[in-house]
């Protein structure tokens, strides 16, 4: 019945899955628990998923100068995001074309990147313009020699990259979330954290976590959940998209954070206290407040791991209006992290719970319809191995 499926369990939860996936809310469960633990899955899910959608890999403002760059990987392929000289964000293969070394590591800025293994040496758009001793074989052309060129596009302040040539543009993926998000003007927002995570949890539970607000007056009793206001939260009447999923909240006026500052003239009525949530799928989220958004970018590393960038960035007038910015800063990081370490508790104990004998997936709330679009587009991408 499936081709590349060696494992009966594996044909067992992808036909699960893929009943799951044509309920309607009102009679969805969450994901089968082996779509979280197998091994084959996970195989399934960066053939079929990370090796041809895109990958959100930061934000412009990460490089904002010529020869600024920063490393990403998607799986195993090793990534450089950079400034040109023409100031075009481009993602180059980041593995030397002579003896497959990784060129670089970390982020900075370079006019020309060195491989640490024997000096050759590429230009900005990724031309091999110095390779030392050379000159006696006679296989080699150095005019040939350019690192491979990897899909990248920016998107609302947003860097995403893809080993898929032909996917169809970001832009176009993601028209109709354009006009929910735009008023906002994110991609001026100022970053002020961007690192790099690993937790003991699977990506999509941590996914899933992200873009529902039902455990926020519980998991994050401590930091945000008093000032939500889980009664309001609205989902968009149109139905299901194909590449994302959001929901909008608000939050108290009085509350720390996610309300418009004074000298924002743009937000008006309640969207002055109103949080966007998006997913874009598979794997980039972020919450967009009036002040501030924080986002991460997930990749599977293994199924009890994943990799995260985690980054947050402020609304450019918050900033301004303050005449010693670092305490406030200080304050708002410290306040980011303890959201994250409380979401890290509860993933992480998803994952076990996950990983129990008695464990089962129970039925889904209203608030959860994010979840159950995830699930659906989660079974569009791997059922495809079925035959027919």
């Amino acid at each position: 019945m499936f081709e590349n499926i060696n494992n009966k369990s594996s044909e067992k939860t992808l036909l699960e899955l893929k009943d799951l996936a044509s309920k309607k809310l009102s009679k969805a469960r969450a994901m089968p628990k082996e779509l979280y633990t197998s091994n084959e899955i996970l195989e399934l899910e960066k053939n079929l998923i990370f090796s041809n959608e895109w990958v959100c890999a930061g934000r412009e403002k990460e490089i904002p100068c010529p020869g600024d760059y920063f490393t990403f990987q998607i799986d195993t392929q090793p990534i450089v995001v950079l400034r040109d000289e023409k100031n075009n964000v481009r993602a180059l293969s980041n593995v030397c074309l002579h003896r497959m070394m990784k060129i670089v590591e970390g982020k900075g800025n370079k006019k020309r990147f060195t491989c640490p293994y024997h000096a050759w040496t590429y230009n900005l758009d990724g031309q091999l313009v110095m390779a030392k001793y050379m000159d006696r074989t006679d296989c080699f052309k150095k005019e040939n020699m350019k690192l491979p060129q990897i899909k990248c596009e920016v998107f609302l302040g947003w860097i995403y990259v893809s080993l898929n040539n032909n996917t169809q543009s970001v832009s176009s993926k993601l028209n109709e979330l354009h006009e929910i998000v735009a008023p906002y003007s994110m991609e001026n927002y100022v970053d002020i954290i961007s690192e790099d995570l690993t937790w003991n949890t699977n990506w999509k539970i941590l996914t899933e976590n992200f873009m529902e607000g039902y455990h926020l007056p519980v998991a994050h009793l401590g930091t945000v959940g008093p000032h939500i206001n889980l009664l309001d939260t609205e989902f968009d009447k149109r139905g299901a998209f194909e590449n994302f999923t959001y929901q909008t909240f608000t939050k108290n006026p009085d509350a720390l954070v996610g309300t418009a500052h004074k000298n924002n003239k743009t937000l008006k009525g309640k969207w002055r206290h109103t949080s966007i949530l998006p997913t874009i799928f598979p794997s980039h989220m972020y919450s967009l407040a009036p002040d501030h958004l924080w986002y991460l970018s997930l990749q599977p590393c293994g199924t009890d791991k994943v990799n995260i960038k985690f980054g947050a960035a402020l609304a450019p007038e918050v900033l301004e209006d303050k005449k010693d910015p670092e305490p406030f800063l200080d304050e708002t990081r410290r306040f980011l992290y303890e959201v994250q370490n409380e979401d890290r508790y509860v993933v992480e104990g998803i994952y076990k719970g996950i990983c129990s004998p008695l464990g089962q997936p129970g039925p889904l709330s209203w608030l959860e319809r994010e979840n159950h679009e995830f699930t659906q587009y989660i079974a569009r991408k791997l059922t495809k191995i079925i035959k027919g």
